[in-house]
């Protein structure tokens, strides 16, 4: 009995030590809890960011091996000490000194988080093995880098452990900015020079650093820019860095001659430090070239093509217009044509030119005051077609309108225009246009020219853009029109000879 009694005081001992030691944990992680609830709540408070952007940032930062432990970091370490689980929330502070629960210090600076992870995690497995311990990121941290330099507003602008050197470009950019010369000093003092022109066209990131708390960065005006267009890969506008001209500008910047390029007529605009004052015209030789031309801010380059070399052919008309367009409106361009090219592989070529109100029936060339006449629906649409018509420089190919309408006028009750209907007469149009004015017309005559003018019958097929008058012939309409004046002189002469009788 007394030994049972002794066993029974040593398990409530026991028991009792367990659970303090239980409620002092459980006190603690609370404790830590409502820190780092205080913690993610200043954090979102700075961010002014969605949960969906916070979580975005949270999942970037655990899959990135570049994430830099930074303070404002929060940590979550899980681990199991025996039987009980634990679970300890890390907050970064500016020492970077973070305490593994009571087992020991590690020191975060210039640590990544995965290095972070395993050092932490190693001091726990050391005291707890098989303790299955994690370290987690739960909240990366948001910190200030200060912006100066030829910026529109100078200030304090908001960055993370993943935001780089190029998240600062864009708007706050003025039209002075360089890109190539861009000043960052750390915390520590040490300033280094970047250049994000190398980071985006050669891909090099070691010009794009990640930012830090405490940097300072201060964008540079630009030194020299100069702009580079036509044949060349990549036309633009650069910043280019001191001893560098013509030669690297294409070799480089614009990354070589297109096999189109005339590299005999290469010119550039000067502007600064010009003769003219309206700026002087330069035109490259080969020896400039290879000489590596001295270039002066806003220089502007320009790199012909062969193809501006060839010939021209104009066209005008029915060409590109929609099927609503108009009587008035029409298209003049110019195309460029090879050498020996017919007017037959020129129109398949094009076939989008031509819609419902284009007459490629009755169209033709102009060439040097001959007109030539070309039936495109026979290049179009016979594919046994061929032509030996070869296009020569400054012809004009001309496409007349064809409007689907037929115009009705003279002694109708409303005359105008009205849509083509294939195989309808003219009684039909006629008849459209309210019919015959009655006393005006005699006998349904009519007059129908084609659209060149040419007379028809009434027997003949009635096509687009025909023309029908119906005639005022009525022996009334015409007596009704001379009627008061024959009137009005007979009066006069009546009265007249009646005066002449009375005087007498």
């Amino acid at each position: 009995m007394k030994k049972n009694r002794h066993i029974f005081c040593v398990v409530f001992t026991i028991w009792i030590c367990f659970g303090f030691c239980v409620f002092v944990q459980s006190a603690f992680s609370q404790e830590d809890e409502i820190t780092t609830t205080r913690q993610t709540s200043n954090t979102d408070a700075d961010l002014s960011a969605s949960s969906e952007d916070a979580s975005r940032s949270i999942m970037l930062a655990r899959s990135s091996a570049d994430y830099r432990v930074t303070p404002g970091d929060v940590y979550t370490l899980a681990y199991a000490a025996g039987s009980t689980p634990v679970s300890y929330v890390i907050t970064v502070d500016t020492s970077y000194r973070i305490r593994v629960s009571n087992l020991g210090m590690v020191n975060g600076a210039g640590k990544t988080f995965m290095q972070l992870k395993t050092e932490v995690e190693a001091v726990v497995t050391n005291n707890y093995p098989l303790s299955g311990v994690q370290l987690v990121l739960t909240q990366p941290a948001v910190f200030k880098v200060f912006v100066n330099g030829e910026v529109h507003r100078a200030g304090e602008v908001s960055a993370w452990g993943l935001s780089r050197l190029s998240t600062l470009a864009g708007g706050n950019f003025t039209g002075y900015t360089s890109t190539r010369d861009i000043s960052v000093k750390s915390s520590n003092g040490q300033t280094r020079v970047y250049d994000l022109f190398k980071a985006h066209r050669f891909g090099d990131m070691d010009q794009n650093p990640y930012l830090r708390p405490g940097d300072v960065v201060t964008f540079n005006r630009i030194k020299r820019v100069v702009s580079i267009n036509g044949a060349v890969e990549r036309p633009g506008r650069y910043q280019l860095l001191d001893g560098e001209n013509i030669k690297e500008l294409i070799e480089i910047y614009a990354n070589g001659f297109t096999p189109l390029a005339d590299i005999t007529r290469v010119e550039m605009t000067r502007v600064v430090n010009s003769v003219e004052i309206a700026g002087d015209k330069i035109f490259f030789s080969n020896d400039d070239l290879s000489d590596n031309y001295a270039l002066e801010h806003l220089d502007s380059i320009y790199i012909p093509s062969v193809i501006q070399l060839r010939s021209i052919l104009f066209v005008e008309g029915a060409v590109g217009i929609d099927i609503s367009a108009s009587l008035q409106t029409t298209n003049q361009f110019r195309i460029q044509f090879a050498s020996g090219e017919t007017y037959a592989s020129l129109i398949k070529k094009n076939i989008a030119w031509f819609s419902a109100v284009s007459d490629t029936q009755n169209s033709y060339i102009m060439r040097k005051g001959e007109r030539i006449d070309i039936n495109i629906n026979e290049i179009l649409y016979n594919i046994s077609y061929r032509d030996e018509i070869v296009i020569e420089d400054e012809d004009t190919l001309i496409i007349p309108f064809r409007q689907y309408f037929v115009a009705v006028s003279g002694s109708v009750r409303s005359p105008g225009r009205y849509p083509y209907i294939p195989e309808r007469d003219w009684e039909y149009y006629i008849g459209l246009a309210g019919g015959f004015v009655p006393g005006q017309n005699a006998k349904e005559a009519v007059t129908i020219r084609d659209i060149y003018g040419k007379k028809m019958k009434k027997t003949d097929e009635i096509l687009p853009e025909t023309n029908i008058t119906a005639e005022t012939n009525h022996f009334l309409y015409f007596f009704n029109q001379y009627a008061p004046l024959i009137t009005t002189v007979l009066s006069v002469v009546t009265t007249f000879f009646t005066v002449m009788a009375v005087t007498r």
